[in-house]
């Protein structure tokens, strides 16, 4: 059971499940990026074996980029004959190998969570596929995931296995700061922490439940119908928007998407990313 927060090597998470093609293709991919001086992290089931020893067979490599050197890093990869695609404008682009690809992440689904320079600064370095590699760090990972509530797919045991196995070492005020005025959900995943695992609640500071806590105890009701349901969620809180006429709070001013992110988006809905 991972409760002592001992770091575990990544590479043990997926590379005994890729045939040799894939394998070379996300070695290169790496070798690409080093070369070009594109600052990344590795993300996916590398990051969460690194800093949870979760162990999760995937088929896929997630690369963690700022939206600045998205451009460069898609004509790095055209350049050597790869075919890229920017597959949703706000978050996400594709680099292919016949039937194996690389996700380009610059952001989140919701746009709430885009790759910065506090990504970069605060990387740890472990494995991937026998080399060594940045990963994503556990705060930024449990931010990300915060969000993602969809009914196919929630994230939750994730943000409770790296709560168990980082928790007393997290950089609580950065964490608190990513989430800004949504820590409403933050608070969320960690009372369900406590009741996922009782034994371990001290792994979460009593000074940062008193924050949350106190911060949404006199919270008014906001003026203006919104639903911020469609931030952890494309799809469920569609008749919220579409048929009851709630404001849908990814839409700028209230957040960061445009309504032709958005369409893109929900039109996705089913598809495997």
């Amino acid at each position: 059971m991972p409760v002592d927060s001992t770091p575990t090597s990544a590479d043990q998470s997926t590379p005994e499940e890729l045939d040799p093609r894939t394998r070379a293709f996300y070695l290169k991919a790496l070798d690409l990026l080093d070369r070009s001086a594109i600052p990344y992290l590795v993300g996916g089931a590398y990051s969460l074996a690194y800093h949870a020893n979760i162990v999760r067979h995937t088929k896929d490599l997630d690369i963690f980029i700022q939206q600045q050197d998205l451009r460069r890093a898609m004509e790095t990869f055209e350049r050597e004959g790869y075919q890229t695609k920017l597959t949703f404008p706000h978050w996400l682009a594709k680099v292919f190998a016949d039937d194996a690809f690389v996700d380009l992440i610059f952001s989140s689904g919701n746009g709430l969570c885009a790759v910065d320079n506090e990504w970069m600064s605060n990387a740890v370095q472990g494995e991937v596929l026998g080399r060594k590699a940045n990963l994503c760090p556990a705060e930024e990972i449990i931010w990300s995931k915060s969000f993602v509530q969809e009914r196919e797919r929630f994230d939750g045991a994730d943000i409770a296995h790296l709560l168990l196995a980082r928790g007393p070492n997290l950089d609580w005020k950065r964490l608190l700061r990513r989430f800004g005025p949504n820590r409403r959900i933050l608070l969320g995943h960690l009372v369900f922490f406590g009741f996922i695992y009782p034994f371990a609640r001290s792994h979460i500071p009593s000074w940062v439940m008193d924050d949350l806590m106190n911060q949404i105890r006199n919270e008014p009701d906001d003026p203006e119908k919104i639903c911020r349901g469609t931030s952890l969620s494309r799809q469920q809180y569609l008749p919220d928007v579409r048929q009851w006429g709630l404001i849908d709070g990814r839409l700028q001013p209230h957040g960061p998407m445009r309504p032709q992110d958005v369409a893109h988006w929900t039109a996705a809905i089913g598809t495997i990313r």
